[in-house]
């Protein structure tokens, strides 16, 4: 016997409702027949909402039995909650892939071996400029968290709003190859400081706190990856003197 379900979810000409395309997926992909209702208006969605006495939509009815929303409805197939929860390296991971994967896509374009000198330069300098977009897109956010571990901009809280401008500077600088004293002593500068704050921050002081390096909204600990993000600036600006 076939599984049925109703679905009733808002979709109007100014909005439709993301968590009732997701419930739609999701039934279908669990193989049921589905009796898909639009609520077209706002006045039809308050109306289902004062019938059936709930808050929200979508809802799905399962066996003549109301199951709820997305969320409910996750629960009903014993999946876990949608979403990111808790402390997660994701973000990091994802750029960290990325701009790896960018940067032997660059060397195989431009015929360097892959494993080599330039890919490694080429994945801290691009690593180096998509954490500055993450800072960039959100200062407020990003320096309500950074001036909470940052020795210098404890101090300096203008300095919290300079860093990514100037993470992103050491980012371009190092993709066009600028001289060495344009851009090294600001790479080795803000990457000493990073350091010395992370580590104390977090290795010293023990404190539970999140990594401003993905941007201030986000739920990445502070501790390894901040601490990287600035030992790869460290030794950015090191090579570039060498090199």
């Amino acid at each position: 016997m076939a599984k049925s379900a109703t679905l009733y979810r808002m979709a109007t000409d100014e909005h439709i409702c993301p968590f009732g395309l997701k419930s739609k997926d999701l039934l279908k992909r669990k193989g049921y027949e589905l009796d898909d209702n639009l609520l077209t208006s706002r006045e039809e969605t308050d109306a289902f909402k004062n019938k059936h006495d709930v808050k929200t939509t979508p809802q799905t009815f399962i066996d003549n039995e109301r199951i709820g929303g997305y969320d409910e409805l996750r629960s009903y197939f014993n999946k876990s909650e949608a979403g990111q929860q808790g402390t997660t390296y994701t973000p990091v991971l994802a750029i960290f892939a990325v701009t790896l994967l960018m940067a032997f896509a660059f060397s195989y374009a431009s015929n360097f071996a892959l494993l080599s000198l330039n890919t490694a330069e080429l994945f801290v300098a691009l690593t180096m400029g998509v954490l500055a977009i993450q800072k960039l897109r959100d200062l407020f956010s990003f320096t309500n968290s950074f001036i909470t571990y940052d020795l210098l901009a404890m101090k300096v809280v203008r300095y919290a709003y300079v860093y990514p401008f100037l993470e992103a500077f050491v980012s371009i600088g190092m993709i066009a190859a600028l001289p060495a004293y344009t851009v090294a002593p600001i790479s080795l500068f803000i990457g000493g400081v990073g350091a010395v704050s992370v580590i104390k921050a977090v290795y010293i002081d023990k404190r539970e706190l999140k990594c401003a390096c993905v941007g201030g909204d986000s739920n990445v600990p502070l501790g390894f990856v901040s601490l990287t993000e600035n030992l790869f600036m460290i030794g950015a600006g090191v090579w570039m003197f060498i090199k």
